[in-house]
């Protein structure tokens, strides 16, 4: 199965710092996020190639020098240009790429998680769908809540886990190959193809998609090095369960 790292991304939630730098190019913990990411998918046997999707003209040509220059993985990286047209539109360009593999791993570079891969490839099959999506019920929260009745605070919870209404999606896939022809089609009718919306949520109302709960497995959205900064409690946890 081949492995898809998405870092196209414009990283508008990280500027200043993604106007200068890509946000897979990150520091975390004296590493750039990708290369994380990199490193503990190449830890799995049911990957054989890891695929870089993302904007390596500009500054994101950053991100294909660091591999070259300095990182020499057991399992091959090989880089593919987007067209920055959505999520959903840039991977089309994984057509060819792709070659015979009935399923990929689909990996936005913001997700720092150690969600063991191969028990979700193995839900995935089980599941018999066209897509499986990595989800949480819990979250720990960074900011302090006070329990309140008829207006007068009874108790503090400093930064406590809760339950969530609703399952969170992160940005952990994997994907049936077949949905690439999906996304040709409807990448005719319209340039800019969110995965979730114009292309997941018509096989949702079908029944067609999955969900991977993590259960209470720590992941952090890694948007900005302030993000980096205030969890660096989190983050030091998530990096060392990546080994």
């Amino acid at each position: 199965m081949k492995a898809v790292i998405l870092a196209g991304g414009r990283g508008t939630r990280g500027r200043p710092f993604t106007d200068y730098i890509p946000k897979a190019m990150i520091p975390v913990n004296g590493r750039p996020l990708v290369y994380h990411i990199a490193k503990y998918l190449s830890k799995f046997d049911i990957i054989d190639e890891i695929i870089i999707l993302g904007n390596f003209t500009g500054i994101g040509k950053q991100i294909e020098k660091y591999f070259e220059n300095h990182i020499s993985f057991k399992k091959t990286i090989k880089f593919i240009q987007d067209s920055q047209s959505g999520t959903g539109g840039d991977l089309v360009h994984l057509r060819s790429a792709l070659g015979e593999s009935k399923e990929f791993l689909l990996w936005f570079v913001d997700n720092l998680c150690p969600v063991d891969i191969s028990k979700m490839y193995q839900f995935h099959k089980d599941s018999k769908t066209h897509a499986t999506i990595a989800v949480r019920r819990y979250r720990k929260e960074e900011t302090g809540f006070a329990i309140v009745k008829n207006g007068i605070i009874h108790e503090f919870k400093e930064k406590p886990i809760i339950e969530l209404q609703m399952a969170e999606c992160l940005g952990i896939y994997i994907i049936n190959s077949r949905i690439i022809n999906t996304i040709k089609t409807k990448s005719q009718q319209k340039k800019d193809l969110n995965l979730s919306y114009d292309i997941l949520q018509p096989l949702s109302k079908r029944g067609k998609i999955a969900a991977y709960d993590i259960g209470k497995i720590q992941w952090l959205d890694i948007d900005s090095p302030t993000r980096v900064e205030r969890n660096k409690e989190l983050v030091n946890s998530i990096i060392k369960k990546l080994g």
